[in-house]
């Protein structure tokens, strides 16, 4: 390898990492990066198919925010089009848009019960558009509470059983607040003012992003086989590296599991298509009842694209299991696994110079927006430092 040179190492080039090295570059300081993979984008990236639609290789991804300081910044990179997720869910044959609203109320149950439930939820949160399944299962009306059971047993246990390999009592109560119940016939999955999609693609987007001189990506580099961590130091090709290296990988795997391997779930998708011109009525549905797998995403409309047929993917979950070569997807946040992480946490700030970020190094079911924040405000420090 030789002798390693830049101002900024950063692991992974997934939105956290590239952005990253973006802020660095147009401060006028040297960012390398090493991926993993055979590609940019992380998680993000997409393709054409042989079938000639745009897909996306690890899930469905849409950018939604609040802040318009962030549509703002991937604005610089890209051209977006506006586009509003709507997703849904199917069991005993009958298909709900998800976030659930009054249209699941109809669906499941007779008339006359469904306009009274209906007038209890809309009296009983007055004022509030939705709230999660948590507070539903607390409210002291049995008629609200059973209905919150209902969803819950036909939907969110089911589904996070599968989904996360634990029951819905060990997750953290922040995984099932991520799609509440609504108190009106409003579908869309999410209520962010800014929800786009790349007029071109995610891979474009990026490309456009690590465009700089002052950036330098490596791919098909297994980090860890030049990066090592030592008493409050780390080793970048055998020597002492004393720059910033910016780290969005699993922790666990940096200080090699002395604490025991942190839980991330993983992904198994198979890749479809079918002559027919619609395959499910949303872009993104889950499916809780069925064996194995949690959902299925059918990429012609995401975004709409005008062609024959359509391809999807199916998508089962899987545990990462040491010695396997699965990518971690999800943390799996539990009491104990959060405690863990705690410890592995301690380790890295024993070292000056590692900075965790991200989904994985932060063990943190971030959003998109979240990551692009987090990863400008490390980089907004570290133009300070350099």
């Amino acid at each position: 390898m030789g002798d390693f040179s830049a101002d900024c190492l950063i692991i992974g080039c997934g939105l956290t990492g590239a952005a990253v090295a973006r802020e660095l570059a147009d401060a006028g300081k040297k960012a390398v990066i090493w991926e993993r993979r055979l590609h940019i984008g992380g998680n993000m990236y997409d393709y054409v198919d042989s079938h000639g639609f745009l897909v996306q290789k690890y899930g469905p991804h849409t950018f939604h925010t609040k802040k318009k300081e962030l549509y703002d910044y991937i604005c610089r990179f890209s051209r977006w089009q506006d586009y509003r997720l709507t997703c849904g869910a199917v069991w005993d044959g009958q298909y709900t848009p998800t976030p659930f609203n009054f249209s699941s109320i109809d669906t499941f149950y007779p008339p006359k019960q469904a306009l009274k439930l209906k007038k209890k939820l809309t009296d009983a949160f007055a004022g509030r558009e939705f709230a999660t399944v948590v507070e539903v299962l607390a409210h002291p009306d049995p008629d609200i509470r059973g209905y919150a059971e209902f969803l819950f047993k036909n939907d969110y246990a089911p589904y996070t059983a599968k989904q996360w390999g634990v029951s819905p009592e060990e997750i953290d109560p922040s995984v099932l607040k991520r799609v509440p119940l609504r108190f009106s016939y409003a579908e869309g999955y999410f209520d962010d003012p800014y929800q786009v999609m790349p007029a071109g693609s995610f891979t474009s987007f990026f490309e456009n992003l690590l465009d700089h001189p002052n950036i330098q990506v490596e791919l098909g580099v297994e980090a860890l086989d030049r990066l090592q961590a030592g008493e409050g130091l780390l080793y970048v090709c055998g020597s002492v590296f004393s720059g910033p290296v910016v780290y969005t990988g699993a922790l666990d795997e940096l200080f090699g599991g002395v604490y025991g391997r942190l839980p991330y779930r993983s992904l198994r998708f198979e890749w479809k298509y079918t002559e027919d011109a619609s395959l499910q009525p949303a872009p993104v549905v889950a499916y809780p009842q069925e064996a194995g797998y949690t959902r299925i995403t059918e990429y012609k409309k995401l975004p709409p694209q005008d062609k024959p047929g359509s391809s999807y993917a199916v998508e089962y979950p899987l545990p990462c299991r040491e010695g396997e070569r699965l990518e971690p997807y999800y943390p799996v946040l539990t009491q104990d696994s959060q405690e863990r992480y705690a410890r592995y946490s301690a380790l890295a700030k024993k070292i000056p110079n590692l900075i965790p970020c991200g989904r994985l190094a932060d063990f943190k079911y971030y959003n998109m927006d979240q990551a692009l924040e987090q990863a400008l405000s490390t980089g907004a420090e570290l133009r300070k430092r350099l």
